[in-house]
């Protein structure tokens, strides 16, 4: 649109190339024989346009001093927060700051600010944790109870069960006990133990589909009524594991505290990789050597904890919780019965050898084991259940909530007759000791002779007499080992 306004010939040329001389280019600097020849209209014109270009950029230069000075402004004051809240922070928290301002309240660099920035942020995410309870959720903890039957692993596994950030399964194996035969002693029980094993792994690892290989009837689309004892476990029985219940479906093992339909698979193996830590009781794994694969497996950090009984009080219990198993304790225990067979004193030999081997190889303290192994006595935690929760929590690197102290507190004060063979709420203090009242003593020397090496070991006394057996203010238990915690 312009060039139709420039004059013909040699100015207007020049004008519309733009070839002036040096140092003399531009609206304001036309030479002045070329200003003299454009007519007055685009004189005027161009006039208009240096006037409009002068105010431009004087509009440009305040605006700029106006930004400037807001961004000095905005300096000042985030250096003089800076000069106070790192050292005040730092003070709290004893921890070193970054370099300290200049006198002027500024900082030296924009690397110092972005520095200064970071090292803000950093105690503030100190406070967080702090105000969170002073605790990091820390690394995935997998925790293994590992005890035989009638030696109070149900009281202790609760502790687990009752702490919120952990996934807990009740004797998940016992479905690939009932699954797969397994005849005792020989190359059976090493299958077997492998069996369990590698099916501990998977669970530990939160593949929970491996029960469906083992829990009959087969689940359909990944549901099943059948989990064996799964109101034992609060991670089934929460939502969003918990889903309406259905009234057509029989559900053999239900939830103790709510209704819930059939256990969705899918959905406990996503809140067990949701929660922090996984726990799992077991009483059909007592070959602790078996186990170094998992101890080993770098994407387990696993915590075994194997729970003992005095010998003498596992087998009165078992008395009365499988009478019809032990029938020829009983005919035996009763004066003029048949005598006991050889085989029953073998198995019970056996069992005890089984508890006592592993339990030696976890306090020999092997490479592997190193840190990873706690063995604890039932009568230690019936007698300060809440020390020694503390101590296996400790020992897991688990915390302790307060939850689990109520729970323990309401559950170890239970009235004298309030509680059932399989109970986990008992007067703890009093019950452990009170088959000493009731068992002959002719069966507890049976025992001492077939276990006194594991006996020993644990630090029970024998009793030496029927009065002694009876005499509460005589007790069979040794102090308790330091060097039972590797």
């Amino acid at each position: 649109m312009l060039s139709l306004l420039l004059p013909t010939g040699g100015a207007g040329k020049a004008l519309a190339q733009g070839t002036f001389p040096a140092g003399r280019r531009g609206l304001g600097v036309l030479p002045m024989e070329i200003r003299r020849a454009l007519p007055q209209d685009i004189r005027e014109l161009l006039h208009c346009l240096k006037m409009r270009s002068k105010y431009a950029v004087l509009l440009v230069f305040v605006i700029s001093l106006v930004i400037i000075e807001k961004e000095n402004n905005f300096i000042s004051r985030v250096s003089d927060k800076l000069k106070q809240s790192p050292q005040a922070l730092a003070e709290a928290n004893s921890t070193e700051i970054s370099p300290a301002p200049d006198k002027n309240g500024s900082l030296a660099s924009l690397q110092e600010l972005d520095a200064a920035f970071s090292q803000l942020r950093s105690h503030l995410y100190n406070i967080t944790l702090q105000l969170a309870g002073d605790r990091d959720p820390g690394p995935r903890r997998h925790v293994l109870l590992m005890a035989t039957t009638r030696t109070g692993s149900s009281f202790v596994g609760e502790f687990f069960n009752q702490q919120g950030s952990i996934f807990y399964l009740f004797e998940p194996l016992w479905h690939v006990e009932k699954t797969v035969t397994f005849l005792p002693g020989g190359a059976s029980a090493v299958g077997s133990a492998l069996v369990y094993r590698d099916v501990l792994k998977q669970l530990l690892l939160c593949d929970l589909y491996i029960l469906e290989n083992f829990i009959s009837p087969v689940p359909e689309g990944h549901l099943t009524p059948f989990l064996f004892r799964r109101g034992s476990s609060h991670s089934l029985c929460e939502e969003p594991v918990c889903t309406p219940s259905t009234k057509k479906v029989f559900e053999k093992y239900y939830c103790k505290n709510r209704r819930c339909g059939p256990l969705n698979i899918t959905l406990a193996a996503e809140a067990c990789r949701r929660k922090q830590h996984v726990a799992l009781k077991t009483v059909r794994i007592r070959q602790l050597e078996f186990l170094q694969p998992l101890v080993e497996d770098p994407r387990l950090d696993l915590r075994i904890i194997q729970l003992v009984r005095d010998p003498r009080a596992v087998l009165a219990s078992r008395m009365v919780a499988f009478s019809g198993k032990y029938e020829t304790w009983k005919k035996w225990a009763s004066e003029g019965e048949a005598p006991l067979r050889e085989e029953e004193v073998q198995r019970l030999r056996g069992n005890c050898e089984s508890i006592r081997l592993s339990a030696e190889l976890g306090l020999r303290r092997p490479g592997w084991l190193r840190g990873r192994y706690m063995l604890v006595r039932y009568e230690d935690v019936a007698r300060a259940p809440l020390q020694k929760a503390r101590e296996m929590f400790r020992f897991a690197g688990l915390p302790l909530t307060p939850q689990v102290e109520e729970w323990i507190g309401k559950n170890t004060q239970a009235p004298p007759d309030g509680s059932g063979v399989y109970s986990t709420c008992k007067n703890s203090s009093e019950q452990f000791d009170k088959w000493r009242f009731s068992m002959p003593f002719k069966l507890a020397q049976v025992v001492q002779d077939a276990c006194a090496p594991a006996m020993q070991l644990f630090g029970y006394k024998l009793a030496s007499s029927p009065e002694a057996l009876a005499n509460r203010s005589f007790s069979l238990l040794e102090e308790a080992q330091p060097a039972w915690v590797t």
